[in-house]
């Protein structure tokens, strides 16, 4: 096995890497050993259907073939399984998908096909959310905890609030300040809330490596260490070469997230931007800091910056913190985003400021350029498919995306009528010039709007 490389960048580097270990994350040091592999490829071989990537997304897709189509896939994987965000992001499994609100879909789309997301979206929820109970990962339910982090937002958290009630008949809660401490927590942060029933935290690790056991028990294959270096069609067969050999497969499908390289097929190159996001993880809290933070909950909590933090107390009373990191992967190690962290942490409970953090980590997020998922069949005359692009918003999702895309590779999408829905229906877009000009000769200034566009959205957050 490999050494991690930290500073893995999916828009310099073609591939993430060959068979590393695991990113140094309290995930993957409490999750336990990983369910058995079946080693890298070695020789050319020939499949039916190939996924690519071992993330949520693949694993589910996986695991619904072989449950609901009789379909063995086989899972490549160039590192481990769960290896990208999978075994990195903050467990926040919510009622979403996406960067979007239901405000803007209604914006976006109209209220018709908004309502038809709705019912999607929160299928997707439900479907989730039954896995939980079936796979041992820590599940946490109890709602996602949407704070306030200025006054002038409680506005907005009631407009919201209003939509998904009168709307979509959802019966989300405005919270106050003394409610959020007397229930939750005491965040130094927090003008109020709004309380969303929707929600259940998980250990990911441990909920994809469940996931795993059980489409390996369909006779699912994983082989890892096995990034695939160039993908081609040759007489309507897929060739994807490996290291050591070429998968020769009728069908592929890709569930690369945030690790999509450049050159791994010509369907995505510059259609995501990766976006790098950072987590700290403290050592235990004693009984003492518990009553100092008031801590009620295990609920999971994120609040109202456009540079978002995500936290919670986990369920060994360490707390989580997470928000956006570095720019480019060759600066994801300078200290300054760890301390942005730790700033973040001292702000919201200062009886921790100056805690122990006992693990640290950062990984890459499939950002959209238009801030929706996509599970599609790029080219009709193509059999080969893609799900990408959650934003963030991923966790519980994922995998009702995985089986919707096994849906889609097992020929039966016809007469489901979700399937006209726009994220099945679009390709992932070009970068886009004030929201009208899509182009893929934006793509090399990206990363520079992105620098602009987080000072501008630190001024928002903070000052303005």
């Amino acid at each position: 096995m490999q050494v991690y490389n930290p500073l893995h960048d999916p828009l310099r580097d073609s591939i993430p890497g060959i068979n590393q270990h695991y990113s140094p994350t309290y995930w993957v040091a409490t999750a336990g050993t990983p369910p058995p592999n079946n080693g890298s490829i070695q020789g050319d071989i020939d499949v039916d259907v190939v996924i690519v990537g071992s993330g949520a997304t693949g694993i589910a897709t996986s695991l619904y073939l072989a449950q609901e189509h009789g379909i063995q896939a086989i899972i490549l994987e160039a590192n481990q399984s769960a290896w990208g965000c999978s075994s990195r992001n903050g467990g926040q499994g919510q009622n979403a998908s996406g960067r979007l609100s239901r405000s803007q879909w209604i914006e976006r789309w109209g209220l018709d096909t908004a309502k038809k997301l709705d019912k999607e979206i929160r299928m997707g929820f439900d479907n989730f959310a039954q896995l939980t109970t079936e796979i041992e990962c820590e599940a946490t339910p109890g709602g996602h905890l949407y704070i306030a982090h200025r006054p002038d937002k409680l506005a907005y958290l009631q407009h919201e609030a209003d939509i998904k009630h009168k709307i979509f008949g959802y019966n989300p809660k405005i919270l106050t300040k003394a409610e959020i401490k007397e229930r939750y927590c005491d965040d130094h942060d927090a003008h109020g809330a709004m309380l969303e029933e929707e929600g259940i935290g998980i250990h990911p690790l441990k909920f994809n490596f469940g996931m795993l056991k059980k489409a390996q028990a369909l006779g699912v294959k994983i082989y890892t260490g096995s990034p695939v270096t160039e993908s081609k069609v040759i007489n309507g067969i897929h060739h994807l070469y490996t290291p050591n050999g070429v998968v020769r497969a009728k069908r592929v499908a890709f569930c690369t997230g945030g690790y999509t390289g450049q050159n791994l097929n010509g369907a995505l190159k510059n259609k995501l931007l990766p976006v790098l996001s950072n987590s700290i993880v403290t050592r235990p809290l004693t009984s003492s800091e518990i009553a100092a933070t008031q801590f009620h909950s295990h609920v999971f909590i994120t609040d109202t910056r456009k540079l978002r933090f995500y936290y919670r107390l986990l369920k060994d009373n360490r707390l989580q913190i997470g928000s956006r990191s570095a720019v480019i992967g060759s600066d994801a190690s300078n200290p300054k985003h760890y301390q942005l962290l730790l700033d973040g942490l001292a702000r919201k409970f200062p009886p921790l400021a100056g805690i122990k953090i006992d693990y640290s980590w950062w990984g890459w997020v499939d950002m959209s350029h238009d801030m929706m998922p996509r599970i599609i069949k790029p080219n009709p005359e193509n059999n080969l498919w893609y799900a990408l692009g959650y934003g963030g918003n991923g966790v519980s999702f994922s995998t009702w995306a995985g089986k919707r895309l096994a849906q889609r590779i097992a020929g039966k999408d016809h007469s489901e009528p979700a399937f006209s829905l726009p994220i099945y229906t679009s390709q992932l877009e070009y970068p886009n010039l004030f929201g009208k000009i899509k182009s893929e000769l934006f793509a090399p200034f990206r990363r520079l709007g992105q620098a602009l566009l987080y000072k501008w959205y630190w001024l928002k957050d903070e000052i303005i």
